[in-house]
């Protein structure tokens, strides 16, 4: 089975999905992880997009279980915190505009549901991912919070952050998913709205939690 939860960067998806997967004992997908390395591959070439394309069919990046955990992997490599870093973010949205990497994307998320249950973050999988998906969500909250809950994500990791930075990079990446061509950001259809501005943590998983059980009968 999967649920999916889709919403603009920052809204709290990748959280709450993690959280609700612990809760109802499922994995957690994370879309967002398989971009982002794609992006640490890009940037890693130095940059130059028609070269990054010429090598993507070249290069590995999936998605290992290992006990509870799924994490990414780049070409056998585990890669770590180094995807969250700053300038991942700042990159990230080009990457995933380009077609071959969402098509590389979404065939190990497919996969990996073929295996498991699973709930799943990102920005087009209830719309196109996973459009028959069993439950489907939206998060929403607005760019402040949004920057603001980014910013203490950041800071707890240990990584240089800077709020003003963070909001502008939060607003490009919301006009760059919601214009792009290719599977823009969208409310998929039938999904569920969720707006967590002014809502705890515990509060957001709380009520999707509440919504998942019931419609799913989970005890």
């Amino acid at each position: 089975m999967i649920v999916t939860i889709d919403g603009p960067a920052g809204s709290g998806k990748s959280s709450t999905a993690k959280a609700l997967s612990r809760n109802i004992n499922w994995f957690y997908l994370d879309s967002g992880a398989l971009y982002r390395t794609w992006t640490l591959l890009y940037l890693m070439g130095g940059g130059d997009e028609q070269a990054f394309k010429d090598v993507i069919d070249i290069h590995d990046v999936e998605m290992k279980v290992e006990g509870t955990d799924v994490f990414p992997v780049l070409n056998g490599e585990e890669v770590g915190n180094e995807i969250r870093a700053q300038h991942i973010s700042e990159n990230v949205s080009r990457v995933a505009a380009m077609d071959r990497v969402r098509e590389r994307v979404n065939a190990e998320m497919r996969r990996l549901v073929k295996k498991h249950n699973f709930v799943a973050d990102g920005r087009d999988l209830g719309s196109v991912v996973f459009p028959e998906a069993d439950v489907k969500f939206f998060m929403t909250a607005n760019l402040e919070e949004r920057a603001q809950r980014r910013f203490r994500e950041m800071h707890k990791a240990g990584q240089k952050a800077d709020l003003d930075q963070i909001r502008d990079n939060i607003k490009d990446r919301d006009e760059a998913d919601s214009s792009r061509a290719t599977a823009p950001l969208i409310k998929p259809e039938g999904a569920i709205n969720i707006d967590t501005t002014g809502l705890s943590f515990d509060e957001q998983v709380e009520k999707i939690e509440q919504i998942l059980r019931e419609k799913l009968n989970l005890s």
